[in-house]
């Protein structure tokens, strides 16, 4: 069985993987589905003297689930299990991260297809991911 990480930040770019994740199942039904989205974490000090550890993960907790509420929703139509997970730190570590901790054997993961100068000057996240990772990473545009 063929274990996919798919993370998910709620955007189109994301329906596309899902998309190709679904094309997958067609081609072989043998494949277990993770999703993932990873919350950025509120790094300033002043909003953590104001606001308590426990609201700060009630936001991190809903936010992730809203972001990956449509990708859930696609695959259930689909009738494809998946699970899903929500993670705090930054992006791209966070997926590198859990990929080869939980041991998957592919990332399938939307890219906003920047080229020339706008990737130079804005890098991307689906980049970062494909650069450093020891897990086989496709990318869909």
């Amino acid at each position: 069985m063929l274990k996919i990480l798919v993370p998910v930040d709620g955007s189109a770019f994301g329906e596309k993987a899902i998309a190709h994740v679904l094309k997958l199942h067609r081609q072989s039904a043998q494949i277990e589905v993770h999703l993932l989205n990873v919350q950025i974490p509120v790094e300033s000090g002043h909003v953590r003297m104001f606001v308590e550890h426990d609201t700060l993960e009630d936001y991190y907790r809903e936010e992730g689930f809203a972001a990956l509420e449509g990708a859930r929703a696609a695959l259930d139509a689909a009738g494809v299990p998946c699970q899903v997970h929500i993670a705090v730190g930054h992006v791209a570590d966070t997926i590198l991260r859990y990929a080869e901790e939980k041991g998957f054997d592919k990332i399938v993961m939307g890219t906003h297809g920047r080229t020339g100068l706008m990737q130079v000057l804005l890098g991307s996240i689906a980049e970062e991911v494909l650069q450093h990772s020891s897990v086989p990473v496709t990318l869909v545009k």
